[in-house]
This record gives structure tokens, C-alpha cells and sequence, in this order.
């Protein structure tokens, strides 16, 4: 079905779409991507890497946003060269492992990737991401070298693991450590990112390490499960087989015919291990402050736990990439400005996972049982059901969605005014072409 057919069966979403091209404002100028012609290019080879990651950086504060650019394309540099299975492991493993210290220099670059490789760009042209790099505060050129230190060596341990490259993840535990280097580390650069900014609570990051991890893994873990078909295309395999031994004798098996609802089945279970995280990362997005961090934050989670919702009982997910709405998306980039907003968007589509749950699915009890966990979880969040004359209790995640609470008033008024002014203009518009229906008559 064709994206203009998509918007105009799903109302909400067409309307959500206009709102996004048309009336809604960047929070910050963009002024200073601009500086100098280093920075420039960074930021264009940041569009060409990736538009969606592109369009919620410029989003953010200035404070940050060079920051998380360059953090976001040293990653993707360093994730290019592992990736690219033409490199010599021999030049590979080491690069990997001293990828950090070609940060300290001034000017370095590789051009050792395949021509095909589509993010080789970012190597060749390293020079002007160390020169823009070398300009951020030192305690953010710290962070940024230390996540890429652990990552790079994560990726170089994988490489050398024949286990891993010849029978893929094999527990859940093994699972859960892939993720950690794969997305939990990014949580983690983000998070002291944002906590050096003075953009969340000073907590967030020393004593809360397993909400940032939880972050990334709920993110990953989404997208492992979503990608079963690309991945199985590829000669690769994440799916712990801790968990899809209990349904097949081999991986490749749910992608074949009178193997589908084992397929469906598995998946569902692998829903099951994600929506463990769901909890953590409530509490994380309640924990910042600054507003386009916020955003920054929880634009990502709702996408994952729509996906996750579209993967459910889907067993096309055996056989093709599955993927959110364009205008579901621009919805939920609307609906998630706010904390209750993005409660809303989870609780949304963990009824959405509940209606559909099938009575003779295995795990039937279990994601019955976890998802009642999170709507009581939610419930403690908001504490608005109580009865009269009881006092909420001041739990941990009520005092944070309380201090969050006043951030989300600030948003009110903006989505307000977008709606006035859509409504004004869908006025003017129906206005002219009744005009012309009768004038032409």
C-alpha cells in the first residue's frame, strides 16, 4: 500500500504528519552547525549516515548536540570497519582495539573498507571529526573515548569468539552482554552525556546504571527480534538459542512452511524477554529534565515498543523486514513530548499485545503476568486512582514522575497552539473549496 493511501485511511496520522512538516518548531536555532566548514561536513556526513538519527540530534540542545553528532559518528565509524567483512581480521581486530587512541590525534584516517561499504565515507573523511572533537569539553572527549574504548573491544572479543561465529548467541545471559556492547554502551555515553549537562537527575547515572542499560537493550533487543529474516539472509544469527531451541532444531527452520507458529511462537517469547525492560525505561525518561534530551530519549523507546507490538503473533517477520507506519511514526514523534504522552503510547500497545495474545501461546501466563507488572508499575507512577482521603505513597518513581510532571506543563502550551493553528487552517482550507464547489456551479 502507498504511503498517501497509508495517510488517508489513518486519519490521526495524516493530521500528526501535516503537524510535523508544516506547523511544528525546532525547540533550538540551528546556527551553530554551521561554524565552520569541519562542522559543516560532519553534520552532512551525519545526514548521509543516517536521516533519522540526523533529524532528533539537530533536535537537540546546542549544549549537546555537537557532542552527540560526533559521539554518534565515531560510533558508526568504528562500527563500519567491523562490519566490513572484507578487512583482515588481522587489521581488523587491532584497529578495533586501539580505535580510541586515533582519537587523541589530529589527523588519521582509513580508507582500507570495500568500495561498497556505504558508511566508508565517515573514515576517509576522520580528520573533521577529530578537529570538531578536539574543540568539545574535555569531560565530554573523555566519555566519548571510553565508550568507544569498551565498545571496540567488545566487537574485537566477538571477532575472536569461533563459538559466537559459528552458532551465534547461545543464552540468554550471552544475549544480554551482546546487547550491552551493541546498545547498552550507548546508553551509557548518553547518559553521563547528559548528566555533565546538567540535563537529568544527578542519580541517573551513578546509581542507576541498570536504567541506561535497560535503555539500550530494550532498543536492540526490539530490533534483533524484528530482523530475524534480513539477518538470516545474511549468514547471521542473535536470537538466543536458549530460547528458539525450544521450538525448532535449527534457526533457519521458522522461515520454512509447516514451521510458522513455532516461528510465532518463539517470537513472542523473545517480546516476552524484552518487555522485562519496559519498567527501567519508564523510569529512566521520568529522570530528565531538559527538554529536548527528553525527547531525544523517548522518541526511540516508543518506536520500540510499537515495533515490538507489530512483531507480536506477526509471521511475516519470519519472512520480510516489518515496519512501522511513515505516520505512525510522525504520531508518535508528537504524542512522546511529554512523559504521559509516552505512558500513553506503551499502554496503548501493551493492550494491544494483551487483546491479541493467543490462549494457546506457551507463554500465555507469563506475558499476561509481566504485562500486569507494568501497568501496575504505571499506576504507581501517576498514583490518580486512590481512593478519597488516601494519601499517595512518596515511592521512588512517583517523586520522579512528580518533578517530570512540571517539564510536561511546558509542553502544553506548544501542542496546544499547533492544534489551534491546524484547526485554523483546515478551516481556510475546506472554507476555499467549498467556495470554488459553489462558485463553479
Amino acid at each position: 500500500m502507498g504511503k498517501i493511501a497509508q495517510l488517508v485511511l489513518h486519519p490521526l496520522e495524516f493530521k500528526a504528519a501535516l503537524k510535523l512538516k508544516f506547523l511544528r518548531k525546532p525547540l533550538f536555532p540551528l546556527d551553530d552547525t554551521q561554524a565552520t566548514p569541519e562542522l559543516k561536513r560532519c553534520y552532512e556526513l551525519l545526514g548521509k549516515t543516517s536521516r533519522s538519527f540526523a533529524a532528533v540530534i539537530l533536535e537537540l540542545h546546542p549544549e549537546l548536540r555537537n557532542a552527540i553528532m560526533l559521539f554518534y559518528l565515531i560510533l558508526r565509524a568504528l562500527d563500519t570497519v567491523e562490519d566490513d567483512m572484507t578487512i583482515d581480521p588481522k587489521i581488523k581486530v587491532p584497529l578495533l582495539r586501539e580505535f580510541d587512541q586515533k582519537l587523541e590525534l589530529d589527523d588519521w584516517s582509513f580508507d582500507g573498507n570495500a568500495p561498497t561499504e556505504k558508511d566508508r565515507c565517515v573514515l576517509v573523511e576522520f580528520p573533521c571529526i577529530l578537529k570538531e572533537l578536539h574543540k568539545l569539553k574535555p569531560e565530554y572527549q573523555r566519555v566519548i573515548r571510553e565508550i568507544t574504548k569498551e565498545m571496540g573491544n567488545g566487537m574485537a572479543d566477538y571477532i575472536l569468539d569461533e563459538n559466537f561465529n559459528l552458532n551465534g548467541v547461545s543464552t540468554i545471559k550471552d544475549y544480554d552482554l551482546y546487547c550491552h556492547y551493541v546498545a547498552g554502551l550507548v546508553g551509557d555515553g548518553l547518559t553521563q552525556l547528559i548528566v555533565l549537562a546538567g540535563f537529568g537527575n544527578p542519580d541517573l547515572y551513578d546509581k542507576s546504571s541498570d536504567l541506561y542499560e535497560n535503555m539500550g537493550l530494550f532498543l536492540q533487543k526490539t530490533n534483533i527480534i524484528r530482523d530475524y529474516a534480513e539477518d538470516l539472509e545474511d549468514g547471521r544469527s542473535f536470537w538466543p538459542k536458549e530460547v528458539w531451541s525450544q521450538y525448532a532444531e535449527k534457526l533457519p527452520d521458522f522461515s520454512k512452511p509447516g514451521h510458522t507458529q513455532a516461528g510465532v511462537y518463539c517470537i513472542n517469547h523473545l517480546v516476552l524477554n524484552a518487555l522485562s525492560h519496559v519498567k527501567s525505561v519508564l523510569t529512566y525518561l521520568s529522570s530528565i529534565h531538559e527538554q529536548s534530551s527528553f525527547q531525544f530519549c523517548a522518541i526511540p523507546q516508543v518506536m520500540a515498543i510499537a515495533t515490538l507490538a507489530l512483531v507480536f503473533g506477526n509471521e511475516n517477520v519470519l519472512h520480510e523486514n516489518v515496519k512501522i507506519r511513515k505516520g505512525t511514526t510522525c504520531y508518535l514523534i508528537l504524542k512522546s513530548r511529554t512523559l504521559r504522552g509516552c505512558v500513553e503510547i506503551f499502554q496503548y500497545y501493551l493492550r494491544d499485545i494483551k487483546k491479541r495474545l493467543q490462549v494457546d501461546d506457551p507463554n500465555y501466563l507469563k506475558i499476561n503476568i509481566q504485562i500486569a507488572k507494568i501497568e501496575q508499575y504505571i499506576e504507581e507512577m501517576y498514583q490518580e486512582q486512590l481512593p478519597v482521603g488516601v494519601k499517595p505513597v512518596e515511592s521512588d518513581i512517583y517523586k520522579r514522575v512528580k518533578e517530570r510532571s512540571k517539564y510536561d506543563k511546558k509542553v502544553i502550551p506548544t501542542e496546544q497552539d499547533e492544534e489551534f493553528r491546524f484547526n485554523i487552517a483546515l478551516t481556510m482550507f475546506l472554507t476555499a473549496i467549498a467556495a470554488v464547489y459553489f462558485y463553479s456551479k
